[in-house]
């Protein structure tokens, strides 16, 4: 009877050690994939301010890592090619080639 006490209690810890080591590998699967997702959302939002800041220049910016599409009366929709996708509405002024974001947003697909 003990020995049958002993066993059960053996297999309960053997089997919290592999319920264990299975929370520690997905804890680091989540950890590898939060931060190879935040380097793609900074290389996004480098592509889209390098395309506000030659939104004046269009001509130089045909082979940008963004699209451009006028939205009418000076405003712009700029959005990222790569994923994750970032849209972003820009005012630019004229007179001052100045960009002022308006809004921005993640599109999700």
């Amino acid at each position: 009877m003990i020995i049958a006490w002993i066993l059960s209690l053996l297999l309960l810890l053997s089997t919290l050690i592999i319920q264990l080591e299975r929370l520690a590998a997905l804890e680091v699967i989540s950890t590898n994939t939060y931060i190879e997702s935040q380097k793609q959302f900074i290389a996004a939002e480098k592509a889209i301010l390098e395309c506000e800041r030659n939104l004046s220049h269009l001509s130089s910016l045909d082979n940008a890592s963004c699209h451009i599409q006028s939205a009418g009366k000076h405003l712009w929709l700029i959005s990222s090619k790569e994923k994750p996708r970032i849209e972003v509405l820009v005012f630019l002024d004229e007179q001052t080639h100045k960009v002022s974001r308006l809004n921005w947003r993640q599109n999700f697909e």
